[in-house]
């Protein structure tokens, strides 16, 4: 699961291969990510696994781990 998120995030947000991305990389620190780039790939995420992330749920979705953690708890398992 890890991989493909990264492989998403890389996607939406161009962000290059050479920039490490593990999950505890922060989609606004480390990447520098605005609210319209967050929004692209939390429908991206929501495309590709299926679920939907409600607006309150946003905020929380501070990492790559707290985005695969989100995805596991929709009972999404995906190794």
């Amino acid at each position: 699961m890890l991989d493909r998120i990264i492989e998403l995030i890389r996607e939406q947000l161009h962000i290059a291969e050479n920039v490490p991305i593990t999950e505890e990389t922060s989609f606004q620190q480390d990447l520098r990510a605005d609210s319209f780039e967050l929004m692209e790939l939390i429908m991206a995420v929501e495309e590709e696994y299926g679920v939907k992330v409600e607006d309150d749920d946003l905020e929380n979705l501070q990492t790559v781990g707290d985005v695969m953690d989100y995805i596991k708890d929709q009972g999404i398992d995906i190794e």
